[in-house]
C-alpha cells in the first residue's frame, strides 16, 4: 500500500476508533460532570450491556432488533442500581471523593468477577452478526465500523436535545456548573443523579454492543472501556459534550496515526502520553472550564 493510501486508511481507522472512545467519554462524562462521582465501575456496567445483549440474542433467541434495546435497558438499570445501592449512601453521608473512588474500585472488582462467575471467562460471540466489508477506493472498513461513527452522531444529537430542551437536561447542566448552588435552588440532586447514571450507562451500552458484534464480550472488557472513556473526558474537558466527542476522536486519530511510525505494541502508550500532556498544559481539557462545587 502506498504511503498516502496507508495514511488515509490510518486516519479512517482513527475516526472509527475515535468514535468508540467518544461514546465512552460521553457516557463517563455525563455521569461524572453533574454528580462529581468517579464511577470506575462504569467499566463492568458497560460489559453488562454487552452480556445482556448476548444472552438475549443467543439464550433467548431474540432478534438483534429486540436484543440490542434490551441490552441498553439492562445496562441503564445496572447503572441506576450502582447509584442506589452504593453511591447514594456515601453522598448522603458527605463522604469525600476519595472514599467514593475507593468504593467504586471495589464495585468494579465485584462486578467484573461476578460476570466471570455467571457467564464464564470465555469470549461470548453472537453467531452470524451482520458485518459487510465496504470498499471506498483504497479505504476498507466494515458496516459495523461505520455503525460506530453513525451511532456517535445519533447519540450526540439526542443528548444535545435532551440537555437543551428538557427539564432534567437543564438540571444536569446546573449541577455540572455548580453542584452546591443546584441544591440551594431546590434541584433534587439525588433524582437527577439517578437520571445521569441511567443515561450515561445506556450510552455506554452502545459501544459495548458494537464491540460484542465485532469481537465478542469478555468479563475484562470493561477495563479498557473505563480507561479510554476517562482519558477522552479529560482531554475534551469535563462537562463539555463537544469536548468529549472531540477528545475521543482526537485520541483515536492520534493513536492510529502514530502507527505510521511507531510499532503497534506501543500504541497503548499514546493514550497515556496524550493524557499527561493535557494534564500538564491544559488541566481543564480542550473545551472544559473549572467546575465549581
Amino acid at each position: 500500500m502506498e504511503a498516502g493510501s496507508l495514511l488515509l486508511q490510518l486516519l479512517v481507522n482513527g475516526l472509527i476508533n475515535g468514535s468508540h472512545y467518544a461514546l465512552l467519554g460521553i457516557g463517563f462524562g455525563f455521569i461524572f460532570a453533574p454528580t462529581k462521582i468517579t464511577h470506575f465501575a462504569y467499566g463492568p456496567v458497560y460489559a453488562i450491556g454487552a452480556y445482556a445483549t448476548w444472552a438475549a440474542a443467543t439464550m433467548l433467541a431474540l432478534p438483534l432488533a429486540l436484543a440490542i434495546p434490551l441490552g441498553i435497558v439492562v445496562c441503564a438499570l445496572a447503572g441506576v442500581a450502582s447509584y442506589l445501592f452504593l453511591y447514594r449512601a456515601f453522598v448522603e453521608r458527605g463522604s469525600t471523593p476519595l472514599v467514593i473512588l475507593i468504593a467504586s474500585l471495589g464495585l468494579f472488582i465485584v462486578l467484573e468477577n461476578l460476570i466471570g462467575i455467571v457467564f464464564g471467562t470465555d469470549t461470548k460471540v453472537v453467531p452470524d452478526a451482520p458485518s459487510n466489508v465496504i470498499l471506498l477506493g483504497p479505504i476498507v472498513f466494515t458496516s459495523l465500523q461505520a455503525a460506530q461513527v453513525v451511532c456517535l452522531g445519533l447519540v450526540s444529537a439526542a443528548l444535545y436535545a435532551f440537555l437543551a430542551f428538557t427539564r432534567y437536561g437543564k438540571a444536569v447542566m446546573a449541577m455540572t456548573d455548580n453542584l452546591e448552588m443546584a441544591r440551594i435552588v431546590g434541584i433534587d440532586t439525588a433524582r437527577v443523579s439517578l437520571v445521569a447514571f441511567a443515561i450515561g450507562s445506556a450510552i455506554s451500552a452502545v459501544p459495548a454492543i458494537l464491540i460484542l458484534l465485532k469481537e465478542g464480550a469478555t468479563p475484562h472488557m470493561g477495563f479498557t472501556a473505563v480507561f479510554m472513556g476517562f482519558v477522552a473526558m479529560i482531554i475534551g474537558g469535563i462537562g463539555s459534550l463537544r469536548g468529549a466527542v472531540l477528545g475521543g476522536l482526537a485520541l483515536g486519530i492520534i493513536e492510529n496515526a502514530g502507527m505510521w511510525k511507531i510499532p503497534t505494541e506501543w500504541q497503548s502508550v499514546i493514550a497515556f502520553v496524550a493524557l499527561f500532556l493535557v494534564l500538564v498544559f491544559k488541566p481543564t481539557g480542550l473545551f472544559g472550564t473549572k467546575a465549581r462545587r
